[in-house]
């Protein structure tokens, strides 16, 4: 059932990446949970209700096509019941990912935003969370398709490219503004 009010209802799935990471004996390690990333940032709950979903909890090195179609399918399933959909990805395959959803989800009038980070959200110079508060304000607009949402930069699915490793400004737009 959609939202009828004027509060928009947005789907926090979670997939792992450097924004969900701590410190562990091995070096960073996807181990925060979508409900432990939120506690970061209470603000969110001023831009819209959110519900959460862990997905995966993987560095993005490690997702694979079946990876993307557990995405789509958790999206899909869910779809009627929210406005839109954040998700949190690794940067290193997140354009990957992106691509891939925006194939596998066509013509969504429903905003289907990828984020991340270039650092953990537990550091005090972090980047993560202004990319997820920015992704929960797309997600919460009427901006259809697939998108990331990084460096205050918004990119379609279909033209992004991560451009940079260490900056955070990582992705560009390929041919596209």
């Amino acid at each position: 059932m959609p939202n009828t009010s004027a509060r928009k209802h947005v789907l926090l799935i979670g997939t792992g990446g450097t924004i969900a990471s701590e410190v562990t004996e091995g070096g960073l390690a996807p181990e925060l949970t979508t409900e432990q990333l939120l506690a970061h940032i209470p603000a969110i709950s001023s831009i819209c209700a959110v519900d959460c979903v862990q997905l995966l909890n993987l560095d993005s090195t490690n997702i694979t096509p079946g990876h993307w179609l557990q995405m789509a399918h958790c999206i899909q399933e869910r779809y009627g019941q929210y406005d839109g959909f954040v998700l949190t990805h690794g940067t290193d395959t997140m354009a990957y990912t992106a691509a891939a959803l925006s194939y596998l989800i066509q013509g969504s009038p429903k905003p289907v935003v990828l984020t991340g980070a270039q650092k953990p959200i537990g550091f005090d110079s972090t980047d993560s969370k202004t990319n997820l508060m920015d992704a929960f304000r797309c997600a919460s607009e009427d901006l259809p398709g697939v998108s990331i949402v990084f460096n205050s930069k918004v990119i379609p699915g279909t033209r992004a490219k991560k451009t940079r490793s260490k900056s955070f400004q990582a992705f560009s737009s390929i041919n596209y503004p």
